[in-house]
């Protein structure tokens, strides 16, 4: 299990592979939105990463590969979990709403797969080193951080070989 500093506190975050939106929906609706990555082995092919945030945290690593500055817009993401129509503008109606609650599951943008596939093994360490340097990351080692990055990038490319989609599943 990786841990990173990142990202907001108490919220888990574990991003794993599946071919669509309506299978990962199918298989959360039989575990009652728990995590389709654990226990090991879990549903589907993923990491268990420790509130790495997809905009925040996995956005600065994505810009480190790209060697562009961050974006709010850098990591697209659609949500596909909870199942249930997504609040107003006010939010949800009461505390006990799922979207209030969580866990929550987004798709991740074919782009972020496809940049963390082709990252060339030989560029990581420097990537890695840059996505150490993100404030949010602050008082992190980049060797504390590279395996982290090395699974989500050989399970980027894993998702890229079966032409499957990469999904963050957060839970509070």
């Amino acid at each position: 299990m990786a841990e990173t500093t990142g990202g907001p506190m108490g919220v888990l975050t574990d991003y794993f592979r599946a071919a669509d939106a309506a299978s990962v929906v199918k298989v959360l609706e039989r575990t009652d939105g728990g995590s389709p990555v654990l226990p090991r082995p879990g549903v589907f092919d993923g990491v268990e990463a420790k509130r790495l945030d997809p905009v925040l945290v996995l956005g600065e690593l994505i810009a480190a590969i790209r060697g562009v500055p961050w974006s709010v817009d850098i990591v697209s993401e659609t949500c596909v979990w909870p199942a249930t129509p997504a609040p107003g503008p006010d939010g949800p109606a009461n505390d006990d709403d799922p979207w209030a609650t969580g866990p929550w599951v987004t798709e991740l943008g074919t782009d972020v797969r496809d940049t963390l596939t082709a990252v060339p093994d030989a560029e990581v360490p420097a990537a890695v080193a840059r996505w150490a340097e993100c404030e949010e990351l602050r008082g992190t080692e980049a060797e504390d951080i590279r395996p982290l990055a090395e699974e989500l990038i050989q399970l980027a490319r894993r998702a890229h070989e079966a032409d499957e989609r990469l999904y963050c599943w957060m839970c509070l």
